[in-house]
């Protein structure tokens, strides 16, 4: 086994070389164990190996008595909401996210529809290591029920957000680029519930994907190409699980993933006060929004779980981390394109105004990632010769070191999931923005080697 990844997250690893179907069911009989047999919701992102994934679930759930609610092919935010919806013990997305086609992996799910907090995967690794896990007999295996329609909760939470009457009344012309994942089963639909005019790009959710599934400038020239060609409003491009959104403007140009939050914050705060949540790496330009509407703004550690365990303890209006994922309490604590999508469009109706302008009247910033190969007894030197250059910054600790100054800052993280380090810079320009990254890099190498 080479490419197998386990956290309190979840489970990625490559088909054939680590996810193989008998671990498969023992994850799937922790989870069921966790639950007590209750109720646990199923449901998997449309790639070619989902079905044999799939089975391997059932069947961990069934021989620990679990009552299954088969969603099959839905988004990873409808199977939290699902959770809430049925008032289930937990649930199951199949997913691998943005990795490559040859990768699978198992997200799972509390009873209120959020990812597994520290503390619930801690104790989940434990028990999946142990292999202690509460077989039944004969007489007392599971069940599985199929769901109809089963993103129709979600999409009705999500209507209910915003005045749906009046993006219907503008007919807005949408490019969706689902590139062929489970976003494609539904958003088309809900699209065009809110009278959207939707072109689909890769509207067959069978996981074989028209281009490189993370949603980055690099990877959806075919989208900004659809747009331009279409005279499209906006373009949306989801992830193969659906949860981030990037966009392309109405000039087909790619505004990217850190603005998709930025969008909705400056839609949802003008109208709901209250705090704002975003992890440690993502923009600023998020902070500068709660300013402008005097909002209080707090910053996690990286990861969806820490977002929204801050969200819940400050009682966040919104959250969300800089990779195009939206958290709305509203709808439930996950990530979420049809919250995106439905703010965005309802901000366009508000205003009168095109994505293009609207975006760039929101604060300018860079951001430049970069990454080197660091063992993880290194990673604190590394912040610690970074914190002796930039001794003027203000240090941020806790989740490796971020080091902040008036315009600009840079972070410097180990991989929760790599050998390697992450040294992340932003700032007003372009060339501000790569040399700050450039200069850290070369201080981690030296601090590392």
């Amino acid at each position: 086994m080479t490419q197998r990844i386990l956290s309190i997250s979840g489970l990625r690893g490559v088909i054939g070389d680590g996810l193989d179907p008998e671990y498969v069911t023992r994850f799937a009989a922790a989870l069921g164990t966790m639950a007590g047999g209750g109720t646990v919701i199923v449901s998997r992102d449309g790639r070619a190996t989902g079905t044999m994934v799939k089975h391997a679930v059932l069947s961990g759930l069934m021989a620990t008595g679990c009552r299954v609610l088969d969603a099959d092919i839905a988004t990873t935010p409808t199977c939290g909401v699902l959770c809430s919806e049925h008032d289930a013990a937990g649930g199951l997305q199949i997913t691998a996210s943005h990795n490559p086609s040859e990768w699978n992996g198992l997200k799972p799910f509390s009873s209120e529809g959020s990812v597994f907090n520290a503390e619930l995967g801690q104790r989940f690794v434990a028990l999946l290591e142990s292999g202690e896990f509460a077989w039944r007999p004969w007489d007392e295996m599971g069940t599985i029920e199929t769901l109809d329609d089963p993103a129709l909760p979600h999409i009705g939470r999500v209507l209910r957000l915003i005045d749906a009457d009046s993006i219907r009344s503008c007919r807005p012309k949408v490019v969706l680029d689902c590139n062929r994942g489970s976003g494609a089963v539904a958003t088309p639909g809900f699209l065009e519930k809110l009278g959207c005019d939707v072109t689909v790009l890769g509207g067959t959710a069978d996981g074989q994907f028209v281009h490189t599934p993370e949603p980055l400038a690099e990877n959806l020239t075919g989208l900004c190409d659809a747009v331009r060609k279409q005279g499209a409003d906006v373009g949306f491009a989801q992830d193969p699980d659906a949860d981030r959104l990037a966009i392309v403007d109405n000039n087909g140009r790619y505004i990217g993933e850190e603005l998709t939050l930025a969008l909705c914050a400056d839609f949802v705060l003008a109208d709901r006060k209250g705090p704002i949540v975003v992890n440690g790496s993502t923009s600023r330009v998020t902070a500068d929004l709660a300013k402008k509407y005097d909002c209080p703004f707090h910053r996690s550690h990286v990861g969806e779980a820490n977002v929204v365990a801050k969200m819940k303890e400050v009682g966040a209006v919104l959250g969300g981390e800089g990779n195009g994922g939206v958290i709305e309490p509203k709808v439930g604590f996950v990530r979420d394109s049809f919250v995106s999508m439905a703010y965005v469009l309802a901000g366009l109706a508000q205003h009168g105004r095109t994505v293009a302008e609207w975006a760039d009247s929101l604060p300018r910033y860079t951001i430049i990632k970069d990454k080197l190969v660091c063992p993880s007894e290194r990673v604190g030197a590394a912040c610690d010769a970074l914190r002796e250059k930039y001794a003027d910054a203000e240090p941020t600790e806790g989740d490796g070191l971020r080091l902040d100054w008036s315009n600009r800052w840079v972070q410097v993280r180990a991989s929760n999931t790599e050998p390697i380090i992450r040294v992340i810079a932003e700032a007003p320009n372009d060339d501000t923005a790569r040399d700050l990254c450039t200069e850290a890099v070369q201080i981690v190498r030296k601090a590392v080697d």
